[in-house]
């Protein structure tokens, strides 16, 4: 990248989206495109959490990555099927059942799809930013080595220690996880344990962990920023995963 680790442009918290919807194999897709040159050949796949491209939180995060320099491809995980964004609140809403029908194997299929089309169109290196459900499928590509790099923030869906030691043995993709202090899906023992597995020089592509304090799960991308806590983590997270990608794609 053409980018110094200060050249980096702020997250918003509310606008217009500016990307595209377009098909890419098949799949839904948003895509957000920096103004000014950027390597052609490479993609940031941002892999979302269930709300998926119906959240225009995730929309803007992505136009966010772009206006820093990285062309963005949010795919639909879901197939049309991703969660309204009342259901995980309205108390009758099935999570498990919906869970089922978008499994590991079934999500980490549809990103392959979108992959091979963009490789058809010159694209060879990728990067995924992987959010709440989003870090299964990064974690998954990430040890089958079809990632250059890998961001996760307060990660879902992981089995501590076993995906935490499979990436450490067979993955060659530096990792970033962005972890906060309230979080039943990545706790304070999860975090203490990638740190063992996974820090002081142990994983030789490299392991950074940010931690924000007063955040809870999902505040990279739903926090209430009213909470001046919440609001710097969400910023603070944004400027690691961009500096990150600057540094190791």
């Amino acid at each position: 990248m053409s980018l110094c680790s200060h050249c980096v442009a702020g997250v918003r918290h509310e606008g217009t989206p500016e990307g595209q919807f377009t098909k890419i194999g098949g799949v839904e897709s948003y895509v957000a495109t920096p103004s000014g040159d950027y390597p052609k050949d490479k993609v940031v796949l941002f892999l979302s959490d269930v709300f998926g491209i119906k959240l225009q939180n995730n929309l803007l995060l992505a136009d966010d990555y772009a206006r820093n320099g990285f062309k963005v491809v949010l795919p639909d995980l879901f197939e049309g099927d991703a969660l309204p964004e009342d259901a995980l609140n309205s108390g009758t809403f099935d999570f498990a059942t919906w869970l089922g029908k978008h499994n590991a194997e079934r999500v980490a299929g549809i990103t392959r799809d979108v992959i091979s089309a963009l490789k058809a169109e010159g694209v060879t290196s990728f990067a995924a930013i992987g959010f709440c459900f989003g870090a299964r499928p990064a974690f998954d590509l990430a040890v089958a080595n079809e990632l250059a790099a890998v961001a996760v923030a307060h990660p879902s869906l992981l089995q501590i220690p076993a995906d935490l030691e499979k990436y450490a043995s067979q993955s060659k993709a530096p990792l970033l996880i962005n972890s906060c202090e309230v979080d039943s899906q990545f706790p304070p023992e999860a975090q203490a344990k990638a740190d063992e597995i996974l820090g002081g020089g142990k994983f030789a592509p490299g392991y950074t962990r940010t931690y924000w304090d007063g955040c809870t799960h999902g505040f990279a991308v739903r926090g209430d920023i009213s909470n001046p806590k919440v609001k710097a983590g969400k910023e603070g997270a944004f400027k690691a995963t961009v500096e990150f990608l600057i540094k190791n794609f």
